[in-house]
């Protein structure tokens, strides 16, 4: 063969590489396009035939404060010595008849636990740990002069898990709720959280809830007192990202009996399931997703029935990135995360052993978190150059940017309908108009960005980069 004739071959496997390559891209959004439309029905049709829960919180209070089984309220904390009691007495004043708070600082350079000490009277105390899950020391038990349900955990610093673990580990309830320190949950969410387990034999181990987000918002004591819009488009982006997620898929997921992730936020979940695979992991950090995917694997291994489920209902409000670099760090951590899991438990995927969970839950998160992000950002690149380079035709770059772009405002819009239909969390109506004006606006940089982020994450996945970046929030609006 001539030195032309290999050329030639050359350009055509290259060629072809690049039509197959184009065409993977392709399938993988349309794929991905297919899975959110059939969540988006699902979900609205859940929400308009399942018996919806007591609106307000007198009637839950009525109907089921005799029956609340206790609840140890886990709340880890670094560095938040100037917030740290706010948060406290939010959670002390939570609606909830029988229920302890357990403060884990963990190993804060700060005056954190110098802030519990005063603000609350801590003195040192004797109580029984009750299972070591924890790997790091600790270093002291406190216990509260006013407040008999308020104990503060100091140890040695070991991130969130260690600290979820440690809490666990002095946990006294049936029940625990883990939360972040920075986090907050409406007063009622308590026994949201709680109504499922009260008429249950036992066979639930775990209960989600909704996370909003409240930068704009002014809080006031601990609670959310007005809901309000964030001023910047980076929070409005956000929004509609835990609307898609929280409203659509989890809804949908839960239904469907294969929830994989409840958030770190907020979580309620049965105390002895979780000491039974013990506790959260410290070599992730992902350890939400890997925690419920742990409790699936184990119930499947042990053919157990069991349930985890979602309430919209239970709201937690949290403090969403400000910045591109706190939006990348955020991102790039929660794509690491989702790819530690599934190499975890890639045993698994496609096993029918496991249930829905692995047959459809997981190869999900595969589609979601390991082609998804790599194949759509390389598509904005590839399908344009097809095209310039005559192979691919115009209906074709049209159908693609159709599929990320007009697909993908229209499950937005389609999830905000059913928001003010069910939930009527906006404010309103010009605030709702603003939303659906980021759903457009997302398009054109946002959503690119976002996919970078995660390519970004899984090049930490690779390189086994384990470092905790920082999302750099800018805290609440007070008044």
């Amino acid at each position: 063969m001539t030195i032309a004739g290999v050329m030639d071959l050359i350009g055509t496997i290259g060629t072809a590489t690049l039509v197959a390559i184009g065409f993977l891209c392709f399938a993988v959004v349309t794929v991905r396009n297919l899975v959110s439309t059939g969540q988006l029905l699902l979900a609205a049709k859940v929400f308009a035939t399942r018996i919806r829960p007591a609106t307000r919180s007198y009637d839950l209070w009525t109907r089921y404060a005799d029956l609340a089984l206790p609840v140890s309220v886990i709340a880890p904390c670094f560095n938040e010595a100037l917030s740290i009691n706010d948060c406290v007495r939010a959670l002390l004043a939570l609606e909830y008849p029988d229920h302890e708070v357990i403060v884990v600082n963990d190993g804060s350079s700060d005056a954190t636990l110098e802030a519990l000490i005063d603000g609350f009277e801590m003195r040192p105390i004797e109580r029984e740990q009750l299972a070591v899950l924890q790997q790091t020391r600790i270093r002291g038990v406190y216990g509260s002069e006013r407040y008999a349900n308020l104990i503060v955990i100091d140890k040695e610093n070991g991130r969130k898990a260690d600290a979820v673990n440690a809490g666990l580990g002095f946990a006294a309830a049936p029940l625990v709720c883990v939360i972040d320190a920075d986090s907050i949950i409406e007063p009622d969410g308590l026994l949201r959280a709680a109504e499922p387990f009260m008429a249950d034999d036992g066979s639930l181990l775990a209960v989600g809830g909704a996370i909003r987000i409240a930068n704009g918002s002014i809080v006031e004591g601990g609670h959310v007192r007005d809901i309000r819009l964030p001023r910047g488009w980076l929070p409005r982006f956000q929004i509609l990202e835990y609307l898609r997620a929280f409203l659509t898929a989890r809804m949908a997921n839960a239904d469907l009996d294969m929830l994989m992730l409840i958030s770190g936020a907020f979580g309620m979940f049965r105390r002895q399931a979780l000491v039974d695979i013990g506790g959260y992991r410290h070599d992730t950090v992902g350890e939400d997703l890997e925690v419920v995917t742990r409790l699936h694997r184990r119930m499947r291994e042990a053919k157990k029935p069991y349930r985890i489920t979602f309430v919209p209902e239970i709201v937690c409000w949290t403090d969403a990135p400000t910045t591109w670099t706190g939006l990348r760090n955020q991102r790039a951590r929660w794509e690491q995360g989702a790819l530690e899991t599934i190499e975890r438990h890639a045993r698994m995927i496609f096993n029918p052993r496991y249930g829905r969970v692995g047959m459809v839950g997981l190869p999900l998160i595969v589609i979601e978190d390991v082609l998804g992000p790599p194949c759509e950002l390389f598509g904005y690149v590839l399908i344009p150059i097809l095209y310039f380079m005559g192979i691919a035709s115009g209906d074709v770059v049209l159908a693609f940017f159709s599929l990320t772009v007009l697909f993908g405002t229209a499950i937005s819009f389609g999830t905000l309908a059913l928001e003010e239909v069910q939930l009527r969390r906006t404010p309103s109506a010009r605030d709702l108009a603003i939303i659906g004006l980021a759903a457009v606006i997302e398009n054109l940089g946002y959503r690119q960005a976002n996919l970078a982020f995660r390519v970004y994450g899984m090049w930490r996945f690779f390189r086994k980069d384990a470092r905790w970046a920082s999302a750099g929030r800018a805290g609440f609006s007070r008044q």
